[in-house]
């Protein structure tokens, strides 16, 4: 069985809608969706997710937005990064701190957090890992997709800087995904990596 790792984006949880979508256009395909929460501590949630590949050992990780950072930064598996937020710090700084809601249900009951100077300052320190270690072999291992309408990031220059232009696609969307998207868009990426049949759309 195929296992697929999705990754969420800030202020979210495992249990996004997002995933949720992904398992039923996957369902009875031979493959399962793991989704965890990530951990608000940017150095808590590295350390987190460089386990849960060894343990987990996806054949491929869907990321979304700041789920697509930390992707990005682990090597040697197969990555889609959807609406990829490489500068959580700076976006953060501009958007003021204070205490957030989490958008969807946490496992552990949590439901806001707080963003503060601290919280900043990991994310400075975890973007710095970013684009690392970039072989050849991994820029074959890494889409970038990007939403043609998204107002919140446009870290395409980046994309383009490391990884070129080759396996990065725009589609007609917003930084949050609906279901359109997902199948017309993300789905049939999973299926050519994968190698899964096209499904009937």
């Amino acid at each position: 069985m195929n296992k697929v790792l999705y990754l969420h984006g800030f202020a979210s949880a495992g249990s996004t809608g997002t995933a949720t979508v992904m398992r039923n256009l996957l369902y009875g395909r031979d493959v399962s969706v793991v989704s965890p929460d990530i951990p608000v501590s940017p150095l808590e949630a590295q350390k987190m997710l460089s386990s849960l590949i060894q343990t987990e050992q996806p054949d491929l990780i869907v990321a979304t937005s700041m789920g697509a950072m930390y992707a990005e930064q682990l090597r040697g598996v197969p990555r889609i990064l959807v609406n990829p937020s490489f500068h959580m710090a700076r976006l953060l700084t501009f958007r003021g701190m204070g205490r957030r809601e989490f958008r969807n249900k946490r496992q552990d009951g949590a439901r806001d957090f707080k963003v503060d100077k601290e919280l900043i300052q990991q994310f400075q320190q975890v973007e710095k890992c970013s684009f690392q270690g970039i072989t050849p072999q991994d820029k074959k291992l890494v889409w970038g997709l990007f939403g043609t309408q998204d107002k919140l990031v446009n870290c395409q220059p980046d994309f383009k800087k490391h990884y070129g232009t080759d396996q990065m696609s725009l589609f007609e969307g917003e930084h949050f995904l609906n279901d359109k998207v997902l199948s017309h868009v993300v789905l049939p990426l999973i299926e050519q990596i994968l190698q899964l049949p096209a499904q009937k759309r």
